[in-house]
């Protein structure tokens, strides 16, 4: 299952619509992991091949979606991202989503997917 690149409008309907609701509410039953990035940064795209081997090993188990900063700066400002690659894990049990900046190699994603996001 390759990546998704996520928009505003796709991120209100699949995540969470955050014109509508005050408290944070995930609105999937599969935990989720938020590339937020710019085609230009060179730790993005060393992130970027480690989220298409990991949307790959995980298929099904969780969604990877990719948020383009420099097209998408309304995702960009409601998260507050200030340096890129941010990366926001989603617990499907309705629990806080948890920031990540900088890249980060493949075993600290595997590491927060099995002790954060399929726990």
């Amino acid at each position: 299952m390759p990546t998704i690149k996520l928009t505003a409008d796709l991120f209100k309907k699949d995540i969470f619509d955050y014109t509508v609701e005050k408290e944070w509410k995930y609105n999937d039953s599969i935990p989720a992991i938020i590339d937020f990035y710019a085609d230009w940064c060179g730790p993005c795209k060393t992130v970027a091949p480690i989220l298409e081997e990991l949307s790959d090993e995980y298929a099904g188990k969780i969604k990877i979606y990719k948020v383009n900063t420099e097209i998408e700066q309304e995702l960009a400002a409601v998260f507050q991202i200030r340096s890129i690659p941010s990366i926001l894990f989603i617990p499907a049990d309705g629990s806080q989503p948890m920031m990540q900046a900088g890249a980060l190699p493949k075993s600290a994603f595997k590491e927060a997917i099995e002790n954060e996001l399929l726990k």
